[in-house]
Formats: C-alpha cells, sequence, structure tokens
C-alpha cells in the first residue's frame, strides 16, 4: 500500500484512472503524461510506449488510463502508472485552448474566461481553500454548540438600512401591474441578521451562512454584488468581549484547519500569486489589537479624522492595522449615529457610543462588523420611531415584548476572509462566478 493526494493506494494492482492532462511529453521509449483529477495540486505521472501516444493526446485533453500502480523510482512521487491503454475522452486543442502548459497565468487573465478558470492551478486551488473552508468553519460552529438556521433568501425586510436592494418580481405577466406577488414588495437579502434575531429567542447560539446581495454600482477591487456571508448570534450575553471571543477563535480556527489541510494550495498563492504574504498570514493566527473610537482611536488619531463622529473609510481601516503592527484590529464602541437602529446604546454621553464592534485585517480592513442588540424595549421604541420604522418593525418589537434577553452578533464576509489569508488583491478573484455591476456571465 501507498498514499498518494490523501487515498490508499494498491500497488500493483490494475488501475483505471480519470483526470485531465496538465503536461505531456514525449521521448523515444517512454511517454510521460502528468494528469490531475482535481483532488490536489498534485498530479500523477503515467508512464506510456509511444505507440500509445495520440494527436488528440494533448494539454487539457481529458482522458481514461488503465495500467498498474507502481512505486515510482524518484524521490518526489511516491507512485506512477504505467499504462496499458489510455482512452481520450474529451479533446482539448492547445491552439486555441486559452491557458498554456508552459505559462503561468495571472489571476486577472484568468477572470476573463469564468467558464474555464477552474482549469487552472491557481483557481481550482483557491477552490479548493474555498470548500475547506467553508467546512471549518461549520466545523467551528457545531464544535461550540450553534444551531444551523437556513435565513431565507427573498425577504421584505432591509437590514442594513442602507437601500442596496435587489427587488425580487416574477419575470411572467401573471401578476396585475401595480400588484406584488407577495403582497409586500420583497427583496433579496443584505444579511440574515434579523431572521437568526428571532432564532435567539428560543436558541442560545445560532448561525448562518449564505448568499447574500448587495446592489452597489461599484466595480472596485473590494465589492461584489452577490457574496457570501457568516453570521452568528449569541444570546444572553452583555459584553463585546463575548462576541470578539466568537469572532477571534472562529478566524484562528477556520484558518489552522486550512492551513493543515490546504498546505499545498496555499503555499502555490504565498510563493507564485502572492510572494511574501506568508509571513504576514501566520501572525493573524496568533495576535488581536483592541482599540476604543470613544477613547485611544479618537485620543491618537484625531488628526486622521475631521470630527468626532465621522465613519471609517478603507484607508483609515488600513492605516489602522498598518499602525498596530499588520495584525488584526477591533474597533470598539463606535458613535451611536453611525450604526444601524438595533444597535444597542452605550448612554455615555456626551460622547454617545453604541456597544458596536468591527474587525479589521491587513490588506483588507473590515472583515467582521457586529453589535450588541438593544433589548430594552422603550428605546429601541423611540429608536425606531426616531427612522419613521415603528410600524415596519412592529414584530421586530414583539421579540423585545416576549422572552427577550440580552444579545448580540456578527457577520464575515466570506470572501474577505479568502482575500485574507491568501493576500489575493482582488475579491473578484475569490469566488468562482462573481457578480458585480455591468458584469454577470454564465
Amino acid at each position: 500500500f501507498t498514499t498518494l493526494l490523501g487515498i490508499r493506494l494498491i500497488v500493483n494492482f490494475d488501475s483505471l484512472l480519470q483526470g485531465w492532462v496538465r503536461s505531456i511529453r514525449s521521448q523515444k521509449s517512454n511517454l510521460f503524461l502528468h494528469l490531475n483529477d482535481g483532488s490536489s495540486l498534485q498530479s500523477l505521472q503515467v508512464v506510456a510506449s509511444p505507440e500509445l501516444n495520440d494527436p488528440s493526446l494533448t494539454f487539457g485533453s481529458a482522458v481514461e488510463v488503465t495500467g498498474v500502480l507502481k512505486k515510482s523510482p524518484h524521490r518526489n512521487q511516491p507512485v506512477e502508472l504505467e499504462a496499458d491503454q489510455i482512452h481520450v475522452v474529451g479533446e482539448c486543442n492547445p491552439v486555441d485552448f486559452p491557458f498554456k502548459t508552459k505559462e503561468r497565468h495571472s489571476l486577472e487573465y484568468i477572470r476573463q474566461f469564468p467558464h474555464l478558470r477552474c482549469r487552472t492551478n491557481a483557481f481550482s486551488s483557491l477552490l479548493r481553500v474555498r470548500s475547506e473552508a467553508t467546512t471549518a468553519i461549520h466545523s467551528y460552529f457545531k464544535e461550540n454548540g450553534f444551531v444551523q438556521i437556513h435565513t431565507p433568501v427573498i425577504t421584505s425586510n432591509d437590514c442594513e438600512g442602507a437601500g442596496e436592494l435587489f427587488q425580487v418580481e416574477p419575470s411572467s405577466a401573471e401578476v396585475e401591474e401595480g400588484e406584488n406577488f407577495f403582497s409586500v414588495p420583497a427583496y433579496l437579502t443584505v444579511s440574515g441578521q434579523l431572521h437568526l434575531e428571532v432564532m435567539s429567542g428560543a436558541f442560545s447560539r445560532v448561525y448562518t451562512f449564505g448568499p447574500t446581495f448587495r446592489a452597489e454600482n461599484s466595480q472596485s477591487r473590494r465589492h461584489l454584488a452577490e457574496f457570501h456571508m457568516v453570521e452568528a448570534e449569541v444570546s444572553f450575553t452583555e459584553s463585546l468581549e463575548d462576541l470578539t471571543k466568537v469572532m477571534e477563535d472562529m478566524f484562528r480556527s477556520a484558518t489552522e484547519h486550512v492551513l493543515a489541510h490546504c498546505a499545498e494550495d496555499v503555499d502555490l498563492f504565498h510563493k507564485h500569486v502572492t510572494p511574501g504574504h506568508r509571513t504576514s498570514y501566520l501572525t493573524l493566527l496568533y495576535i488581536f489589537y483592541y482599540l476604543c473610537y470613544s477613547t485611544e482611536l479618537y485620543i491618537n488619531f484625531s488628526s486622521s479624522f475631521s470630527q468626532w463622529g465621522c465613519d471609517l473609510q478603507t484607508e483609515h481601516e488600513k492605516y489602522l492595522v498598518k499602525h498596530c503592527g499588520n495584525i488584526p484590529v477591533f474597533v470598539t464602541d463606535y458613535p451611536y449615529d453611525l450604526k444601524p437602529f438595533y444597535a444597542r446604546d452605550n448612554k455615555d454621553h456626551p460622547r454617545h457610543s453604541a456597544a458596536a464592534v468591527d474587525l479589521l485585517v491587513p490588506g483588507v480592513g473590515e472583515l467582521c462588523g457586529g453589535s450588541l442588540r438593544e433589548e430594552r424595549l422603550d428605546l429601541l421604541r423611540a429608536r425606531l420611531e426616531e427612522v419613521g420604522l415603528e410600524d415596519t418593525y412592529s414584530w421586530y418589537l414583539d421579540l423585545r415584548r416576549f422572552g427577550s434577553v440580552p444579545h448580540g452578533g456578527f457577520g464575515l464576509g466570506f470572501e474577505r476572509y479568502l482575500q485574507c489569508i491568501l493576500g489575493v488583491d482582488s475579491i473578484k478573484d475569490v469566488i468562482p462566478f462573481p457578480r458585480f455591476s455591468h458584469s454577470c456571465p454564465l
């Protein structure tokens, strides 16, 4: 027995391999192929007689190979396949194929081919990292007593209050003009938070992980119209530290899992795609810094802000991270007026702040945003009246009237997390099919 790609293989027995040709080299006495099936960055070498060569056997072609698995005489590969038969399942014209066997293509170049870029080493590595990171996040929540909630994609509320919503309407003419299919205006969700808050009245720890949508007319490196959010809600807490502990532990757990299970894929990025990122990446696992907007940040960085109450822009976030040593930074207690109606009032006049927190990370800026939720009915009602939403969110007030508890939660942008650990500059390069303004291929 021997092990390859995490799979136990039986040496000296007949085997069938299916995959895609990553390289082909013909010599006088042997034909050499490297096959890859997508399960790993590592390919398997196939040794065959020159008689098995075929004009349709090219870089990128899909093949089935039968033969005998043997221990390899070379140190860098434990086994190789001595082929008896090679069948080309799908041909690939190497002239027309946009990727070349001996070229290292940039992420910007392969982005032009969203239907083909999964065939490249870089993007297949990204997709394996993405898969393992997803598994790691679900595992963290399961091991820590969280219940997964499938929050709806279609909703009637605007959780963020920014108005950047995609409205949902049927494409058919069955609904009369002026009527709504759902009887009320419906939108693609911008966050599952409010639905998680419903569930936090019956479960002490809940989370959701799914797609969210923002109608931002932006083509920047930081924004997508469709992306994935990890959101959690914790009941029976009156402490931001309880939330930051979950953020920090989840970040560390997921990153350690990815490093353990996708080491080759991560190394590919750190060596060839984002060289030099590995050193800073490892520091993300150990040290998290805390800054309070109301005290340390405003006093120590007052020259960087025009006045009390200004929001942090991307350049501010990156400056703070760099100033603190290029490590993750929690910024807490933001000005109250910057936060949505559900953020808990710290009641700390004259500098009025909310019990809110953002996690800023190197290269990205804001990764997580969260807050304690306002559980005091009178304060919440007054806040909703102030913004004219009391009728719209009467159900939200009911949550405080019937068995309410102090609670809080946060959301993490999954694509930004991948940018952070891999050092990828554009968010469009860490998602299989990026959606943004004026771009929705496939």
